[in-house]
This record gives C-alpha cells, sequence and structure tokens, in this order.
C-alpha cells in the first residue's frame, strides 16, 4: 500500500519515524511555537468575552470595571497580534524541519543507489521505478516525506486550539455540550480527511494518462526538441496531441473529484450543521432560562465556531501529511531492496593496497545479464601487470561486461577472477575499486567545472589546480581548458551564468584527464572504454600513440571496436561470442592470418591504403 493510501495510524507510525531527523531544536521548538499558537486563540475568546461583558456590565445594573476592561483589551489585542507573529516563526520552522528531514533522507536514498545496491538490482525495471519514485518525491514537486513532517507538527497547533474551545465548552456550557462539539469537529475532520485518501486512489489510477501528458509537455518545452518541431513541421500535430491527452487526463479526474468530494460533502455539511445547531439551540435555551451570561455566551458562541469550522481544509497539513509520505515508502521499499541484494553478493574484506603485482587473470568467467543470453562464456584473458593490453572485439562481443566484472560491479555467474593469484570476491570491494580508474563509454557529464569534471577522479585533489592542470594536459584537454573564458572554473554547461558547452571529442578528453587524475592520486589499474568513440581516425591514433607512451609500466586495459588504432599495445585479446579467440601483439595476430587480421584489414580498406596509422 502507498503512503496516499495507507490508514492514519501507519502515516503516524512513519512521521514518528522521521521527526528525530529534525534534531532536536527545531523540534522542541516546533512544538512549543505550535502550542502557543493553539493556546492564543482561546486565551484571545476569554479576554475579548470579558471585554464584552465589563461594556455591557451598566445594562445589567453594574458598574463597569475600566481597569479590568482595558486589561482584557490589552489582553485580546496582545493574543491577536502574538499570533500573528508566530505565523512566520511556524513557516520558517516548518522550512527548516522539511529540509532537514529530506536531506537526511536525499543521503540515505544516495547511499543505497551509489553504494549498497548491487548494479543487478538496480538494473531490474520494478526498482528502477520504485527509485525513481522515490528521487522524485524527494524533488519538492509533490509534498516531500520532511514536509510531511513539518505539516504534521502544525496539527499541534489546530488539535490544541481546538481542545481549548472543547473545555471552554465544557467549563461555561455543559461537558455533554463539549462532547457533541468534539464529535461534530472529528466527524467532519474525518470525512475531510477521507476524502483526500480517496483522492489519492484516484491521482494513481491516473497515472498513465498524466504521465503522457507530464512527458508531452516536457518535450514540448525542452529546447533539445525545438530543431526537429521546426524542421519537420510539428508544431501543430503537437499541439493537438497535447490537448487532445490533457482533456482525456483532466476529463477523468474531474469526473473523479465530483464523485469523491460531492456527497461526501454533502452529508458532513449536514453533520456540522446539526452539531451547530444542538450548541446553538443548547446555548440558547441556556441563555433563556437565566443560567448564562454575556460571559457565558460570548464564550461559547466563539468556542463553538471553532469546534464546527474544525472540518475544513488545513493548507499547512492536509496535502502534506497525506501525500508526503509516498517517496518516503518508496525510499524504504528502495533500501530493503538493496539491502537484500547486497546481502546475496559476497563482500570481501582483504585489503586490495599494493594489487596487482603480477596480474589479473579471468579463469573460466562465464556471466550473463539476468535471464538473457549469456555475454561471457568461459574466457580466459591473463592482464600482466605493469603492461598495456587492449581488448578488441564487434559490438555485442562482451568487452565492457569484462570491465564491469573487473570493477566488481558484478560477479561472474561461473569462474573467478584473480588478482595476483586471490579471488576478486575475497578483496574489499571499495578498497578494490580505489584501485581502478576507469572510465566506462557512457561515462558522465557532470553539470559542472571544468575542474570539477576532472577533479572527481580524485575528490582530495579538487582544490589542486596545478594537479588538475597537470592530468588535462596528459589527455590532451589543456587547450580546451584553457579555451574556455573562466578556465577550470567555467561550468560545463550552458544552463548556468558563463557555461559554456563542448563537443562529444573535447568531453572525452575531459573525461580522460580525470582517469589520469585517479592514476596520479594511487590508482593502479586504468581501464578506458571505448575512450576515442567520438574522434575520427587519425585523432585516435594519435591519442593511443601518445596514451601508450605517456602510461609505461602503468596496467592498463584498452577496449576498442576498432582494430586498426590499438597496434602498440603490448598484449591484444580478440573476444568473439563471449571468449578470447586470439591474444598476442599486433604484429604476431597479423602473421597468425586469423580473425584479428581478417577484421583489422577489413576496417583498413574502408579508411584506403594511405590513411595514417591504418597500414
Amino acid at each position: 500500500m502507498t503512503a496516499a493510501g495507507a490508514s492514519p495510524s501507519e502515516r503516524r507510525r512513519e512521521i514518528a519515524r522521521l521527526l528525530p531527523y529534525a534534531g532536536p531544536g527545531p523540534l522542541a521548538a516546533a512544538v512549543a511555537l505550535n502550542l502557543v499558537a493553539g493556546l492564543l486563540p482561546a486565551g484571545f475568546i476569554v479576554w475579548t468575552s470579558v471585554m464584552l461583558a465589563e461594556v455591557a456590565a451598566p445594562a445589567a445594573g453594574r458598574p463597569a470595571d475600566l481597569a479590568a476592561t482595558a486589561t482584557a483589551l490589552g489582553l485580546a489585542v496582545g493574543a491577536y497580534i502574538a499570533q500573528q507573529v508566530i505565523v512566520p516563526y511556524q513557516a520558517a520552522l516548518g522550512e527548516i524541519i522539511a529540509r532537514r528531514v529530506d536531506g537526511r533522507c536525499a543521503r540515505r536514498l544516495m547511499r543505497a543507489a551509489l553504494a549498497d545496491a548491487p548494479m543487478a538490482v538496480l538494473e531490474r525495471e520494478d526498482v528502477l521505478s520504485g527509485l525513481g519514485d522515490a528521487r522524485d518525491g524527494l524533488g519538492r514537486l509533490p509534498p516531500t516525506p520532511g514536509e510531511a513532517v513539518a505539516g504534521a507538527l502544525t496539527l499541534i497547533a489546530r488539535y490544541t486550539q481546538l481542545a481549548g474551545a472543547v473545555v471552554l465548552i465544557g467549563i461555561m456550557l455543559s461537558p455533554v455540550a463539549a462532547v457533541v462539539a468534539a464529535a461534530t469537529a472529528l466527524v467532519i475532520r474525518h470525512g475531510q480527511r477521507g476524502s483526500l485518501g480517496r483522492l489519492g486512489a484516484l491521482w494513481r489510477e491516473l497515472a498513465g494518462p498524466r504521465r503522457r501528458v507530464a512527458y508531452l509537455r516536457g518535450t514540448g518545452t525542452a529546447p533539445t526538441a525545438a530543431k526537429e518541431f521546426r524542421t519537420l513541421g510539428l508544431i501543430d500535430w503537437y499541439e493537438r496531441r497535447h490537448r487532445q491527452d490533457s482533456r482525456e487526463y483532466l476529463g477523468a479526474l474531474w469526473a473523479g473529484r465530483r464523485r469523491i468530494l460531492f456527497w461526501p460533502f454533502v452529508g458532513y455539511t449536514l453533520v456540522g450543521l446539526a452539531g451547530g445547531a444542538a450548541l446553538l439551540l443548547w446555548l440558547g435555551r441556556s441563555a433563556a432560562l437565566g443560567g448564562l451570561g454575556l460571559l457565558e455566551i460570548s464564550i461559547v458562541l466563539q468556542a463553538a465556531l471553532v469546534a464546527v469550522r474544525f472540518g475544513t481544509f488545513f493548507p499547512e497539513s492536509d496535502v502534506q501529511t497525506q501525500y508526503g509520505l509516498n517517496a518516503y515508502e518508496a525510499l524504504e521499499t528502495f533500501e530493503e531492496v538493496a539491502r537484500r541484494g547486497a546481502g546475496e553478493t559476497p563482500r570481501g574484506d582483504l585489503p586490495a593496497a599494493g594489487l596487482p603485482r603480477h596480474g589479473i587473470r579471468f579463469e573460466g568467467v562465464r556471466f550473463g545479464y539476468g535471464r538473457g543470453r549469456t555475454v561471457l562464456d568461459g574466457l580466459d584473458l591473463e592482464l600482466p601487470a605493469g603492461s598495456s593490453t587492449a581488448i578488441v572485439g564487434l559490438n555485442g562481443a562482451g568487452k565492457t561486461t569484462l570491465v564491469k566484472l573487473l570493477a566488481r560491479l558484478y560477479d561472474p555467474d561461473q569462474g573467478r577472477i584473480a588478482v595476483d593469484g586471490l579471488d576478486l570476491r575475497g578483496l574489499d570491494p571499495r578498497d578494490w575499486q580505489r584501485r581502478l580508474a576507469v572510465i566506462f563509454q557512457d561515462y558522465v557529464r557532470y553539470e559542472l567545472s571544468a575542474g570539477a569534471n576532472i577533479g572527481l577522479g580524485a575528490p582530495d585533489a579538487l582544490t589542486d589546480r596545478e594537479a588538475l592542470l597537470a592530468a588535462a594536459r596528459r589527455a590532451g584537454a589543456l587547450e580546451v581548458v584553457q579555451a574556455l573564458p573562466g578556465g577550470l572554473d567555467t561550468p560545463l554547461s550552458r544552463q548556468y551564468a558563463g557555461g559554456r558547452d563542448l563537443s562529444g571529442g573535447q568531453w572525452q578528453r575531459v573525461a580522460l584527464a580525470r582517469a589520469f587524475l585517479a592514476v596520479e592520486r594511487g590508482a593502479s589499474v586504468l581501464v578506458l572504454d571505448e575512450p576515442t568513440a567520438q574522434l575520427d581516425v587519425r585523432a585516435e591514433v594519435e591519442f593511443f600513440d601518445r596514451f601508450l607512451a605517456i602510461t609505461g609500466g602503468l596496467t592498463t586495459v584498452i577496449i576498442s571496436h576498432r582494430f586498426s588504432t590499438v597496434r602498440r599495445a603490448d598484449r591484444i585479446a580478440v573476444i568473439e561470442h563471449g571468449r578470447v579467440v586470439e591474444q598476442g601483439d599486433h604484429a604476431s595476430l597479423l602473421r597468425s592470418g586469423g580473425r584479428y587480421a581478417g577484421l583489422f584489414n577489413l576496417q583498413a580498406r574502408r579508411f584506403g591504403p594511405g590513411s595514417d596509422g591504418v597500414r
């Protein structure tokens, strides 16, 4: 059950678990402030009633007490002013608490997604859906868990105000009348909350149409779509499609709202009228019998209005507490899946410092993604320490999967990966991953400064500008950085003031600089997965020649589907159908006339015999 459809007791328990995230200081201040805010209306009722009674005293045959009138007026005005002064502080404390709670939840989500959940778990469709719900719910577009906590705390003021009104009715009129007032308020309140729950169910039922409308709106306002919309003449069609889908969604939403809200509104309105009428009749009868004076009548009348109006919608809490826990529930579900997945994954504790000294071996490794086809099928491969190994093969041969296994993002289904004879599963995974500098084919383009994009290869070097520039120089990215208006400080995104975007080749050089910085700060194995996919053949040849020259003595693994550009590697392994079918250096593989030679010559013919770096 989602949080929107959870019972009130379940929501209260979840909010109680989140309360410590607010911190003791803000939490105590919010509770105290809301208690005061709830008591002030009762004080206002009492003191305004005292003032009215004193003003009307001469009509009742007794002299007015001017001092008592002035005191009551001052206290009533003071209570009113204090209530107005408290409101912005309530909002400020609520914002502080919401941000603290959401911050803790966001850190939990990032820890679970980036560190705890195995990659196999992260690629499951149901898990990705839940992760998306948690991420979106913490983005503050729908109500967040923090806003649910802040909203629940504001209810202290509301219920304190109701309690004060009921107590006043019980003292001034009758305990039974107080029960009637409380029952009326709580029944109407229950109806209000129940309607919100049913609206939540309707919201979930319309998830498909709502996502379609959101997608159309988002795509239609994205600058990236503007080129195709104009050149293909899609604007009129897109507007019609958006209007059609919006009407479908809103029509169903409005019909559902009428069904859910209309008759319940009528029914609970009748309850409010009956309860209010009973209180007024009781008050009128008691006054007529002479049992109540102006003071009592004024107090009971105002208190009764507070009770009857209690069932209205509370904008500061109702939506927040009803829907704000959806993201928290998605977070807890995701964390549980991550814990189960991590528990099923062996986690070694051997240190990886100084490894590899001799080399890395893939021994009979078999691996497939879930129930899909087998990607690696009995792969045997040696990566000698201190040498460069190029792994080549056609698309889909399993090259990138090999890198994921080497980085311990997945474990083999069969066989093992040995580092200096130690099973990789026996090493501490975090410790081993710090020994690797990996740039994947789908590397991340961070919307941060150029310096940060390089420095994230070794976060402790983020402020070392000389180290950042040295890494850029090694990767051939120094000219790219120097051409930026702010150098290393330039944001690599046009969404920010002074920002610039880079071409595909420039981005690759920046990513390579990130890997070189990681090596400079202690990584012993450098793995580049298709590092030059966006460079032309000449630039790729120049890169590999330069790369192998400056990484001599380092354990390097280069993944490529271009055979002609890795000829200077110490060893070349050809992968096909999940196995190594050939390995050796460039010259020996050409002489053997096998698969490597055939594919090398096939690719070379595309560029002609005079192409530099091909023949």
